[in-house]
């Protein structure tokens, strides 16, 4: 042991130890090699190999796994993720940029909705873009929400605006050809593509997209962005929002809609109008079921819930009303622009209509055009009833509001032939004349214009009343001349005729052009006592809060007809429907009046007829103005105003028309028939019937007896008169005419 701890000194001599002398080759530092590079001239010695200090040899597998294993795997995953990060990085900026500044961005306002309800509060149509109301979502049932998530976006909660594990669940779905087409949107990016976006399906429009729903996310909360989505996204047949679907599909709003009918909403999502349950009832079934499954599947609903929402599948509404409500609808919109200005907001308008009237409107025009229709060649009409007050309870625009949007009741002006004809003879009564007082029913003559009755016959002296009950052409003609066309005119516009009106001879034929609104309105004095009235369909407007923007007034033209006059016209009228040309006109119980009218060649044909209850007019004829087979007022549009009005007076205590005892407050005495002394003498009715007049061929009056004559008068320029006609001023009159006294010594033999 001490041998080994001995110290070794080293040795100098030859010895053992080798030589430590330094080699002279190595008794210079070598100078560090510059790679490729050497001394010019001179190129490096190569090292010899014995020289050369040992190398430590690896193996090959070892240094070939140290370069490109496991850790040059994670190294250059580690580097591509940043790089591609960087990249989707760079495309969002470049994205971003073309859109607005997201400090600026904002929420669109949604375009208002007007709700057009009845006068009893039932809705009758929705107006607007979007064809319903903003609904909160607090007062939705829970399972209606829940059920667009379910079959939507099931990470909605949880995940913030894009949904990568979604996008890589579609993805996979997509590759592998399972579950069909995915598209990974979350309701998020659904609704940012809806407020701000196109439909296009590109790259870009995806990442902005994507942006935007970062933003929303950011901006409001899941129950606001739920809130949005389901009042913005389409739902199909023009409904956009939730509330618009329920009353499009159900016929009630969405707070009502019960599971199955939230399972069909939440369905349309994937295709609003392949799968609308009115159109694709067995398509719209199948995709609510996978609705049901995939709520129960969440825990939404029960299992029996589940189990009773696929046993009882929703189906839609059959559409009442829809055609002719819409022509209504359409007519409130025209009137809140003179009401209440431009909408910037949703409102609620409550209107004057009556749906049970509007349906059975359209339906009593639809059945006589579909059973008559072809064989009087007849194809459109419209129907209007007014409150003797001006209150608009049905308005029907045409036969199908689907095929034609144009609104005849309102917008179609035509001739009324002889409807017009009480204006006629009230502006004789103002002008001293009675319905007792005679006039001869015979050939006329003005400069040359001759018009003739439809038969070409005539009764010779006829009393007034009797004259319009039997429209007699030339008896009208004579009392427009003698009261003055310029007279007629000015109580026509006075009673509520808004059009144009020529003060001419024809006048008295209703040869100047007028909408049936227009003239259902001026025979609402005759109904209501004489007052003129505002033909209106507005009865309050409010917002979707309940403040109130606005309220008719009760408001009228006043006193356009003197009490006097409304009972003589009402006494004459009422003869249209017992002896004349209205008599098939059918209302049991009820005294009613009016008036028939048909346009040359058979182009138009009227009634307008009324009560104290309600007064209705209608029109038949055809849009490009061609003649119909024959059509007059007095055969299909009293059976039309028939069926109307004896539903309209359905539970209607009986009222007479407004009457008096207008024979001793009438005009001179002069102007009275001679007889009427007599017949009032032995008679305790204050009006009595005038007796009926001996036809000059002893003819009956047969049904299509007009003011229309074939073959001699054709169209509006052959009614014209050749020179203006001069208003006619009163004239005192000392004693009983000449016709007075023809129909005296008829009748008593003088």
């Amino acid at each position: 042991m001490a041998r080994e701890k001995q110290r070794r000194e080293p040795r100098f001599d030859g010895d053992g130890g080798g030589d430590l002398r330094a080699d002279p080759r190595e008794d210079r530092m070598a100078k560090p090699k510059r790679k490729g590079k050497s001394a010019p001239g001179k190129s490096a010695p190569p090292p010899e190999e014995d020289d050369a200090p040992p190398q430590r040899s690896m193996p090959k597998k070892a240094k070939k796994g140290g370069r490109f294993g496991l850790g040059g795997l994670v190294y250059w995953g580690a580097v591509l993720s940043i790089w591609g990060a960087i990249g989707v990085g760079g495309l969002f900026i470049y994205h971003a940029a073309q859109l607005p500044p997201i400090d600026t961005l904002a929420v669109p306002k949604r375009p208002p909705n007007i709700a057009i309800l009845a006068a009893d509060g039932e809705l009758l149509a929705n107006r607007g873009d979007t064809g319903g109301a903003a609904v909160r979502l607090r007062d939705l049932p829970p399972y209606l929400p829940k059920a667009f998530v379910a079959i939507e976006d099931r990470r909605f909660y949880s995940h913030w605006g894009v949904d990568p594990i979604g996008i890589a669940r579609a993805l996979t779905r997509n590759l592998t050809g399972r579950g069909g087409m995915q598209g990974g949107s979350t309701l998020t990016q659904q609704l940012a593509k809806n407020l701000f976006l196109t439909q296009e399906r590109t790259l870009s429009r995806k990442m902005q997209e994507a942006i935007l729903a970062l933003w929303l996310e950011h901006k409001y909360s899941k129950d606001q962005i739920l809130e949005l989505y389901l009042n913005r996204v389409y739902f199909g047949s023009g409904a956009y929002g939730v509330e618009a679907a329920a009353q499009r599909y159900f016929g009630h709003g969405a707070a009502q809609v019960t599971l199955a009918e939230a399972a069909v909403l939440a369905g349309l999502m994937k295709a609003p109008s392949k799968l609308a349950p009115d159109r694709n009832p067995e398509g719209a079934t199948e995709r609510a079921a996978q609705v049901v499954t995939a709520m129960a599947q969440e825990g939404h609903i029960t299992e029996a819930m589940a189990k009773l929402a696929l046993g009882r599948p929703a189906l839609a509404r059959r559409e009442r009303g829809a055609g002719s409500i819409n022509y209504a609808a359409d007519y409130v919109m025209d009137m809140l622009d003179d009401t209440i200005g431009a909408i910037d907001q949703d409102i609620v308008v409550t209107t004057t209509l009556d749906r049970r009237l509007q349906e059975v409107g359209e339906k009593s025009i639809a059945e006589e055009l579909d059973k008559k229709g072809e064989k009087f060649g007849v194809s459109q009409g419209a129907l209007v009833a007014l409150d003797p007050n001006g209150a608009i309870r049905a308005l029907v625009g045409g036969r199908n509001y689907a095929e034609s949007q144009f609104d005849r009741a309102v917008s179609a002006k035509r001739q009324p032939g002889s409807a017009f004809k009480p204006f006629v003879y009230l502006a004789g009564l103002e002008h001293g004349l009675t319905p007792d007082t005679v006039r001869e029913d015979g050939p006329i003559n003005v400069k040359g214009w001759q018009p003739e009755n439809y038969s070409r016959e005539y009764f010779g002296p006829v009393t007034l009343t009797k004259a319009l009950a039997l429209s007699l052409n030339t008896v009208a003609v004579r009392v427009g001349l003698e009261a003055g066309p310029k007279a007629v005119v000015k109580i026509a516009h006075r009673l509520g005729v808004a059009s144009e009106l020529q003060p001419n001879a024809s006048i008295a034929l209703g040869t100047s052009e007028v909408t049936p609104l227009e003239l259902v309105t001026a025979y609402a004095p005759f109904a209501n006592g004489g007052v003129g009235v505002q033909p209106h369909i507005i009865v309050k407007v409010r917002t979707a809060g309940g403040k109130q923007i606005y309220a008719r007034r009760g408001s009228s033209n006043g006193r356009v007809i003197e009490p006097q006059y409304v009972a003589m016209m009402n006494t004459m009228m009422e003869e249209t429907l017992s002896t004349g040309t209205a008599r098939k006109a059918e209302l049991p119980g009820w005294r009613a009046a009016g008036k028939t009218g048909t346009s040359q060649d058979f182009r138009d044909a009227w009634f307008v007829g009324y009560t104290p209850h309600l007064v209705a007019g209608v029109w038949l004829g055809n849009d490009d103005n061609s003649p119909t087979k024959k059509v007059s007022g007095g055969n299909l549009p009293v059976e039309v105003w028939s069926r109307f009005m004896k539903a309209a007076h359905q539970g209607v205590p009986v009222a007479a028309l407004p009457s008096g005892s207008w024979r001793s407050a009438a005009a001179p005495a002069d102007s009275l028939s001679p007889i009427a002394p007599l017949l009032d003498f032995f008679s305790s009715d204050p009006e009595p019937d005038a007796p009926p007049p001996r036809p000059s061929r002893r003819r009956q009056v047969r049904d299509e007896d007009e003011d229309v004559a074939p073959g001699s008068v054709h169209g509006l320029e052959a009614l014209m008169p050749p020179a203006d006609i001069p208003s006619q001023t009163p004239r005192p009159r000392r004693g009983p005419s000449r016709e007075e006294k023809n129909i005296f010594e008829k009748l008593f033999g003088g």
